[in-house]
């Protein structure tokens, strides 16, 4: 992985006050690094914090599915993604998807504070660092990986 990062921020909506002051707390390390999120999120944090973000659209409306890709073509390298486990989502499938992916593709994910503040601590979050990933071809022409 490159030592710039493509972060991904996704909060539910009782957790974007959380996600909005880990990412006050950490804005020196975040401000480094590429940051996108999803539309609400975006808009808070980008407003509030005057950080540059690439915006996507809403969670519910597809925003998570956009990640989800954006993951699988090697555009987002770290997801910061702060769910709210009690509250049940309309979207969940596309909440499922999203963190499936993730797995898939081995990024670095941080679904709560204590692990995204091990995460941006990591002597490796501003570091390259070799990340072992589908071999995407190999799968395509039915080689295992």
């Amino acid at each position: 992985m490159p030592a710039t990062r493509n972060i991904a921020l996704v909060a539910h909506d009782n957790m974007k006050q959380p996600l909005l002051e880990w990412v006050t707390e950490h804005r020196e390390q975040i401000a480094q690094h590429t940051l996108y999120a999803t539309g609400t999120t975006g808009n808070m944090i980008s407003t509030r914090l005057g950080l540059e973000i690439e915006k996507l659209i809403s969670g519910p409306l597809g925003g998570d599915q956009q990640i989800g890709a954006m993951i699988a073509e090697g555009k987002i390298d770290t997801l910061v993604f702060f769910w709210d486990p009690l509250e049940a989502q309309p979207h969940d499938p596309d909440i499922k998807a999203l963190l499936r992916l993730a797995a898939v593709w081995n990024i670095p994910v941080a679904c709560n504070r204590a692990t995204a503040d091990l995460l941006v601590t990591s002597s490796l979050f501003s570091s390259s660092f070799k990340r072992v990933a589908p071999d995407y071809e190999a799968y395509k022409s039915g080689r295992p990986n």
